[in-house]
């Protein structure tokens, strides 16, 4: 069983009929040199996807109508025609929505195969670990003392932005919508403070909770948010700019935030990254990830939803803010 791409989603949001099931694909063509037959364990979901799909994405290849839906994944191989693999190897890398893949060894990289290794793999050790990772200690640079405040702090990336933080020595407050995700943020993740968008009026309530300025701001949202928050930066602030949510349904490009002339009042900073900026260290930053949560240092949430046939609905509940951590789609054993 596969999904296949049905539509482009281009200036609006995603709906079940951008996708197409076919439960009866052909059969998986023989293998080629440097190629694998893996079994899909498990796949993420990200808000990346909607990007691939509309062919957007420019560090991603085009998508065609009628493809295999793309998605990060963890498979076994079944079967090798690339030195260096065997069947029963754990892999990661690009797969897709569908319960077999044949894949270039190239694009993969092996897994340890340990205990919860898919979920690990996609979840901590994986994208959303690694760019909360690097994108907070190479960008972001947070010292003891500092104020920090993620937006889309309850995602899968921004929960393990805010810990990180902590664990600096940060003062750390998460946006986030809904007074059950503001109480994770708190009382489980430890968060100093969390702010509820949906109830509260967030410009006021920074200027409350930061009186002082915000000294890291980490952005996944953008739109009016990102724009408010700009308002409210310190001197020599660091602005990371991760992600984009509030502009997926928007058509054409989003308007520029007016408070971007704040960066030069501030002498502040403000840098976009991908997570392939930083590839050769990536085994560093898994080990370090790996050791703060056998410590306790960091609560690692992911929410698993089991079977292939829900992957329309529950990547829409991604873009519907419906997550708590990481959210993943479990294809076999």
């Amino acid at each position: 069983m596969r999904w296949t791409i049905a539509a482009r989603p281009i200036a609006r949001e995603l709906v079940p009929e951008d996708f197409e099931k076919d439960a009866n694909p052909a059969g998986s063509p023989a293998l080629q040199e440097g190629e694998l037959r893996v079994a899909v364990l498990m796949l993420s979901c990200d808000p990346a996807q909607k990007g691939w799909m509309e062919n957007v994405a420019g560090y991603a290849e085009p998508t065609e109508i009628g493809q295999t839906m793309p998605a990060l994944g963890v498979g076994r191989v079944l079967e090798s025609a690339a030195p260096g693999y065997a069947p029963g190897d754990l892999v990661q890398g690009l797969l897709g929505w569908a319960t077999e893949m044949v894949v270039a060894a190239e694009a993969m990289r092996k897994v340890r195969d340990e205990p919860d290794a898919p979920r690990l793999a996609l979840g901590l050790l994986g994208s959303s670990g690694l760019t909360a990772y690097f994108g907070l200690t190479r960008i972001g640079v947070p010292q003891a003392g500092d104020t920090l405040v993620v937006t889309g702090a309850a995602g899968g990336v921004g929960s393990i932005v805010g810990q990180i933080g902590k664990i600096a020595g940060c003062r750390v407050i998460g946006i986030a919508g809904g007074p059950d995700k503001c109480r994770w943020l708190t009382e489980e993740l430890g968060f100093d403070h969390a702010i509820d968008y949906k109830a509260e009026k967030v410009k006021a309530r920074v200027r409350e909770l930061a009186p002082d300025g915000i000294d890291v701001l980490w952005d996944n949202v953008g739109g009016q948010m990102l724009e408010d928050l700009l308002a409210r930066i310190a001197r020599k602030a660091r602005v990371v700019i991760c992600g984009g949510i509030a502009r997926y349904p928007q058509q054409g490009r989003p308007p520029g935030p007016a408070s971007y002339f704040n960066i030069v009042f501030k002498s502040a900073r403000m840098e976009g990254f991908l997570l392939g900026d930083f590839a050769e260290d990536h085994d560093i930053g898994r080990d370090r990830l790996r050791k703060w949560l056998a410590e306790g240092r960091i609560v690692q949430r992911d929410e698993v939803v089991d079977g292939l046939e829900n992957a329309p609905q529950t990547l829409l509940r991604l873009f519907r803010g419906e997550n708590r951590g990481k959210l993943l789609i479990k294809v076999a054993q």
